[in-house]
């Protein structure tokens, strides 16, 4: 992805880059936001961005964002709730809005909101368990 507003500085390695990657960038101190280009082999049989697709994305860019906010500790993903509003399609660019909630010594809580363009495609909410 060569898009010049994302740095591409995570989420290139692992099984992340096999369905394409995103792009991640810090906005403030507990925003976020990444982005992906939806592939032909992102899409469900239906010809639509598959739901594995949109939630791993998401799952991996609110990651990201946890992981920024505890100085680098790793965390694991143990709850993750998505509510699937709209549909995407190939070459579509698709754009999260992710925030941190709240941080404690264990577990960092956010949210995020997913688009394509101004429309609303899923929206997420999560925990994440600091190890």
């Amino acid at each position: 992805m060569n898009n010049s507003n994302f740095a591409s500085e995570v989420s290139k390695k692992g099984f992340i880059n096999h369905i394409g990657g995103i792009d991640f960038k810090k906005v403030s101190e507990d925003s976020f936001e990444f982005s992906a280009i939806v592939k032909n082999y992102n899409l469900n049989s239906g010809g639509i961005s598959h739901g594995g697709y949109i939630a791993a994305i998401l799952d991996n860019g609110m990651g990201s964002a946890a992981y920024h906010v505890i100085d680098g500790k790793r965390c694991v993903t143990i709850a993750l709730d998505i509510k699937f509003i709209s549909a995407s399609k190939e070459g579509d660019t698709l754009v999260g809005k992710v925030k941190i909630s709240k941080k404690t010594n264990s577990l960092v809580f956010v949210v995020a909101e997913l688009f394509e363009k101004n429309i609303l495609i899923a929206t997420a909410s999560g925990t994440w368990k600091i190890i």
